[in-house]
């Protein structure tokens, strides 16, 4: 199932709507490098491809706007080491 992933730069973060609940995808940028530092997916929801598709959305957004990325969480870390067309945008 495909989710709405939204930019909430105001709480620093890429989010899901899941009823009640948020998955999400924390960051923090200095210059032209962002570093996603927490993903997050609520216990209920996990395995679905929530933080899959979170993942997939902050890295076209790091890519759109030519930044580079610390993928200081271990999902996030995962999640581009097994996606080859992304590792151009690590840091």
């Amino acid at each position: 199932m495909n989710y709405e992933v939204k930019h909430n730069p105001e709480a620093s973060r890429f989010e899901i709507e899941l009823g009640d609940k948020i998955a999400h995808a924390d960051y923090h940028i200095s210059g032209n490098v962002m570093t996603i530092f927490h993903v997050y997916t609520p216990p209920e929801y996990r395995g679905k491809g929530i933080a899959a598709q979170i993942a997939k959305f902050a890295l076209n957004y790091i890519r759109a706007n030519k930044f580079k990325v610390i993928p200081q969480c271990p999902y996030m870390h995962g999640y581009i080491v097994g996606h080859k067309e992304e590792q151009d945008l690590v840091n």
